[in-house]
């Protein structure tokens, strides 16, 4: 009798239990996979760039001459990193204020009735192809910035002045300021609906105690609707550089191509993107080498963004 009263029940396997050793390799052989890429991809630029990089060294990346003719071939990449840095923190600049706008709209003030159609909007439009802006730029957008804006400050800005310098350039509707402006376009429905997911986040008892106080729309928006989401907010803010970083077609058709660096706003440039579009298809020997050294150039500037996007997160999580 107190045999069986000792002795203890028996457990069963839990239903799935069988599966648990095959998920668990499934699951970090995704990872590990993951991994591999990225190493590989690294060492197939590296590999590939690397007679460009050991014949010009560090004049690669701060050379300003790009010459691919082959009595002379030098290879300066100075003006498409010049060029991708410029148009993408000048796409971020304009692009974030109006994504954060539309978020905040459609979260606190759009009536219920709108609030669906024009969500869905903006993530059509985050959804159309590069190709399409970068056509839309070219066709459309090119000859009415030319004819409207580049040529009226052009004309206005006095002889000698720094206004002249700043808006020096051929009024064609192509150059680096163009080129911003769609890039900003192409990012902006991608920000403002990732940041409108973010807001939706915020427990409704945050904000209905806010207004409870008696604050009003823009304090809770700033002082407390905003404060929840920053951690996201910054992601979504550097996913959104990410892309522009890596942005081709649409800069390629509008950016004017020209290697040297830009002396005014309306002046033609390039990006490394733009570079390797144009020039990699007809590529080869050396100048191919040069073209794959900026992909890596490329690669390093996008790991260097979001590494420092992680160190802000960190920096504010320990805060």
């Amino acid at each position: 009798m107190s045999t069986a009263l000792n002795a203890r029940p028996r457990r069963t396997a839990p239903r799935g239990f069988a599966f648990e050793p095959i998920f668990r390799a499934l699951c970090f052989s995704a990872a590990i996979t993951l991994l591999v890429t990225l190493g590989g991809v690294i060492v197939a630029l590296a590999i590939g760039g690397w007679p460009a990089i050991a014949k010009f060294g560090i004049n690669f990346v701060i050379g300003a001459t790009w010459d691919p003719s082959p009595d002379h071939e030098v290879y300066g990449a100075a003006g498409p990193i010049i060029g991708t840095l410029i148009t993408s923190a000048a796409a971020l600049m304009m692009a974030l204020p109006v994504a954060g706008g539309v978020a905040f709209f459609l979260v606190e003030l759009c009536p219920t009735f709108l609030r669906r159609p024009i969500g869905t909007a903006v993530e059509l439009l985050a959804g159309i192809p590069s190709i399409v802006y970068g056509m839309w730029g070219l066709f459309v957008f090119a000859p009415f910035f030319a004819k409207y804006v580049e040529a009226p400050l052009m004309t206005a800005a006095p002889a000698g002045s720094i206004w002249e310098a700043v808006f020096s350039g051929i009024p064609n509707g192509s150059g680096i300021l163009a080129a911003s402006i769609i890039l900003a376009i192409m990012i902006l429905p991608f920000m403002a609906a990732t940041l409108r997911e973010l807001l939706n986040t915020v427990p409704a008892a945050v904000r209905e105690s806010a207004y409870g106080l008696g604050a009003t729309t823009a304090e809770v928006v700033m002082s407390v609707t905003l404060p929840y989401v920053r951690r996201g907010a910054i992601g979504a803010v550097m996913l959104g550089l990410g892309r522009a970083l890596g942005e081709t077609m649409a800069v390629t058709f509008i950016i004017g191509n020209s290697h040297g660096f830009p002396k005014g706003l309306f002046d033609s440039g390039s990006t490394i993107a733009s570079t390797i579009a144009n020039e990699f298809n007809e590529a080869s020997g050396l100048q191919s080498a040069a073209l794959i050294a900026l992909g890596l150039v490329l690669f390093v500037i996008t790991f260097t963004v979001l590494a420092l996007a992680r160190l802000m997160l960190r920096t504010q999580a320990k805060g």
